[in-house]
């Protein structure tokens, strides 16, 4: 059984950082990668990024490129969202999902989610 658990979300200001920890578990190793995604009130839920489960390649929202950074602790199993320099419009509940096989910005694609944390951005 595969297990995925966010954590880390809160309120800031704009200009803060913030940093999301997935932790993962269970079956692991016909991951592809892991990705992150988030939902604004009313939004679809859109892709933010991802990192490759095993070499470790990355790939962003054209968006977020340059304030946020996916990485791995292998020691841990997680997968952390780190998010410099936040604005209002980053303002959703950000989920972390694993995908065995496809496109990794394709929603349609992850097979395993976790539960999301809050994370909101004051102007």
């Amino acid at each position: 059984q595969v297990q995925l658990v966010e954590s880390g979300g809160g309120l800031v200001q704009a200009g803060d950082s913030l940093r999301l920890s997935c932790a993962v578990s269970g079956r692991t190793f016909d991951f592809s990668a892991v990705g992150w995604f988030r939902q604004a009130p009313g939004k679809e839920r859109e892709f933010v990024g991802s990192i490759g489960w095993k070499g470790g390649s990355t790939r962003y929202k054209d968006s977020v490129k340059g304030r946020f950074t996916i990485s791995r602790d292998n020691a841990k199993n997680t997968v952390n969202l780190q998010m410099n320099n936040l604005k209002p419009e980053d303002t959703a509940v950000y989920y972390c999902a694993a995908i065995r096989w496809g496109l990794v910005i394709r929603i349609e694609a992850y097979d395993y989610w976790g539960q999301g944390t809050q994370v909101t951005v004051s102007s």
